[in-house]
């Protein structure tokens, strides 16, 4: 079995990685527009915020000859609501997504970013270096991290992980009780989570559950188990299926690797995630009625719609509070069904 899993790893981290470019474009060395022709948000939620990004990195706990890293704003005089984040395989230098870690910090947030192995280690293993990085930057930033307003994000092995790490957060610390929230990308398997877990999230969680039509990695019905098996209330959730947009000069892709700097940085960063997790910070963290509208709308035009260009809008967001898959699991490299999803009971 864990041979079978190892090879299954490597074959996903070479189909992750194969459309990243040796020196990968990100926000600190290009100009002011995003690839394809639809700029960023000059204002509202998903515009950059005033802030100057700092970092300060400190070695990891588990995973040798790596360093976790905080983002966070430079101007700050006290310790600020903090993004704990859960990278896909592979994705084990901060380059990968600095976008979003960058946005996030020039918005006024911290975001803690804790690498872990590929290969060579087992699931746990990784779910515990990600979770005593965490810990660790809590333990020694109090300074920079406030734990009393704090949202978990993941990407791929990441988002399914995230169930699990802000369970003990939540749960065990307690961190979260002036804010909590989950939101989650393109979703492997969740491991560590059991139905009883998932019935004792607190009140306060909030969740953005996010799937994109293009991806062909991981099943849809991952992401959909958990959504459907957690106690937060529809109003307090919603399912998000981003779907590609083709212009005459530039395609908008809606492939696994969304949210990433290194295939393409373009409006879909910015308006598909950026913007939506802007909005859920400020619901969650402040009470933002304008957040929860953008953020978990249930489908409001200030939640799905997307910009234009030239006249041609891009393909607006599909939310939905009980989804479906739209595939066949045989599109999947990650199937639900699959002996090593610890949910196979789930399958539908």
């Amino acid at each position: 079995m864990k041979v079978i899993l190892q090879l299954l790893l490597t074959v996903f981290l070479i189909s992750s990685c194969s459309k990243n470019d040796p020196e990968p474009t990100t926000p600190s060395n290009v100009d002011d527009d995003l690839a394809g022709p639809i700029s960023r948000p000059q204002s509202g939620y998903g515009a950059d915020g005033k802030y100057t990004v700092a970092k300060v990195s400190f070695p990891s706990p588990l995973y040798n000859g790596k360093n976790v890293t905080i983002f966070y704003p430079k101007e700050i005089n006290s310790p600020r609501p903090t993004i704990f984040y859960s990278h896909p395989y592979g994705g084990e230098e901060s380059s990968y997504n600095i976008g979003l870690y960058e946005f996030i910090a020039k918005k006024g947030y911290v975001v803690v970013f804790a690498p872990y192995p590929t290969t060579g280690v087992t699931i746990d293993e990784r779910y515990s270096t990600l979770w005593e990085s965490f810990k660790k930057a809590v333990t020694d930033y109090p300074n920079i991290i406030d734990t009393s307003k704090v949202g978990f994000m993941g990407h791929s092995f990441g988002g399914g992980a995230s169930f699990a790490l802000a369970h003990k957060g939540f749960i065990d610390e307690g961190w979260g009780e002036n804010g909590r929230f989950i939101f989650t990308m393109a979703q492997w398997y969740a491991h560590q989570i059991t139905d009883e877990d998932l019935q004792s999230f607190p009140a306060n969680t909030k969740l953005i559950t996010q799937v994109y039509d293009d991806d062909v990695t991981n099943d849809h019905r991952l992401a959909i188990d958990i959504f459907k098996n957690i106690n937060i209330s529809n109003s307090e959730k919603d399912f998000i299926l981003i779907k590609k947009s083709v212009l005459p000069t530039y395609t908008y892709t809606a492939e696994h690797t969304l949210p990433n700097t290194q295939t393409a940085f373009d409006a879909y960063d910015y308006y598909g995630i950026y913007r939506l997790l802007d909005a859920l910070i400020d619901y969650s963290f402040n009470g933002s009625a304008a957040g929860k509208n953008v953020a978990l709308g249930n489908g409001s035009a200030e939640q799905i719609t997307m910009p234009s260009y030239n006249g041609q809008a891009l393909s607006p967001l599909e939310v939905t509070d009980n989804p479906t898959p739209a595939y066949a699991q045989s599109k999947y490299q990650f199937q639900c069904s699959s002996i090593n999803n610890p949910r196979i009971g789930n399958c539908k």
